[in-house]
């Protein structure tokens, strides 16, 4: 009998479960929110009476699947199971979570990032189409990311690796980023990077432009406004998006130049404008990439959505990664 995976997308506002086949196919899904009163104390043992309840739903029991994977926020230790810093779950403290999964659900634990898990995801059953060789940026209020190269994940001497959205982009005359440095790729290549670049930019525009009576008029914007204005032809937003992708652009040669992987795929929120970002990104992208990396590294859009986490999560427990 075939077994099953239980994939686990652990997020600061709900918590997504999915159980799979081996082959990545999702055959239930389901999500509770993330209950982070009491220092987050609360979300481990949700997750478990949650696991407990939909497997004697489904009369299923640990025989029938081969583990559990899990997408975390914060600095993973995946040796030990534990989590520290993720800060967005109130987690101020090292948690323990492997060990009280394993001990509740009898079954094996496998834990990473949550967006290098997100990575996994597409890379095996998206955009990645199962290349050994895949970036993946996630363009949300942030920048985040993971590298996948040779088949393996970047992790890095401190579990640092693949943290995209700290590549420097404009070292000289950039917005400060929460991480203390200036000119991070985050700080104009999310959510917050279109509305730092609007701002910037409507500062020195003197023509006839929605964008910039929304901003004079101190109008809440948000980054799907400026996409759809610029599509629309409103003249300052077209201005953000071309330098919002200049920056991306810049910031996927990099990746490009050093790691030449198949595919860079972005995701998140903000890719959401589809082909109209991503030629604007790939134009800058061949700009400043070496020739044979522009020939063989293609940037792609995402294409699993808020899957991403949980086939990622099933793919740690299917590779043991």
């Amino acid at each position: 009998m075939t077994k099953k995976i239980l994939g686990i997308d652990l997020g600061g506002t709900s918590v997504k479960f999915a159980i799979l086949t081996e082959n990545g196919e999702i055959q239930q899904k389901w999500s509770i929110r993330t209950n982070i009163l009491d220092e987050g104390s609360h979300i481990v043992p949700d997750i478990i009476e949650s696991i407990k309840h939909r497997m004697e739903l489904y009369e299923m029991t640990s025989e029938d699947f081969l583990g559990i994977g899990m997408g975390s926020p914060g600095a993973v230790n995946r040796e030990n199971g534990t989590v520290f810093g993720a800060y967005n779950l109130n987690w101020k403290q090292t948690i323990e979570i492997k060990q009280a999964i394993e001990a509740e659900t009898g079954l094996p634990f496998f834990i990473d990032n949550d967006a290098n898990v997100a990575a996994l995801g597409e890379k095996w059953q998206g955009a990645g189409a199962d290349d050994d060789n895949v970036v993946f940026v996630t363009l949300g209020t942030g920048v985040g990311g993971g590298v996948i190269t040779d088949g393996n994940l970047v992790h890095g001497v401190a579990e640092s690796g693949g943290e995209l959205g700290h590549i420097t982009v404009d070292p000289k005359d950039g917005f400060d980023c929460t991480c203390g440095k200036k000119g991070c790729l985050e700080t104009v290549a999310s959510a917050t990077g279109v509305l730092n670049l609007t701002r910037k930019l409507s500062e020195e525009y003197a023509g006839d432009s929605q964008l910039k009576t929304m901003v004079d008029d101190g109008a809440e914007i948000t980054s799907k406004q400026v996409f759809d204005l610029a599509k629309q032809g409103d003249d300052l937003a077209e201005m953000v998006v071309d330098e919002f992708s200049f920056y991306l652009g810049l910031a996927c040669s990099h990746l490009g130049n050093i790691l030449n992987p198949k595919f860079i795929v972005i995701g998140g929120g903000v890719s959401n404008a589809g082909e109209f970002l991503l030629e604007k990104v790939r134009k800058n992208f061949a700009q400043f990439t070496f020739p044979n990396v522009r020939e063989t590294t293609k940037i792609k859009i995402a294409e699993l959505g808020n899957d991403a986490g949980v086939i990622g999560a099933s793919y740690l427990v299917k590779t043991g990664l």
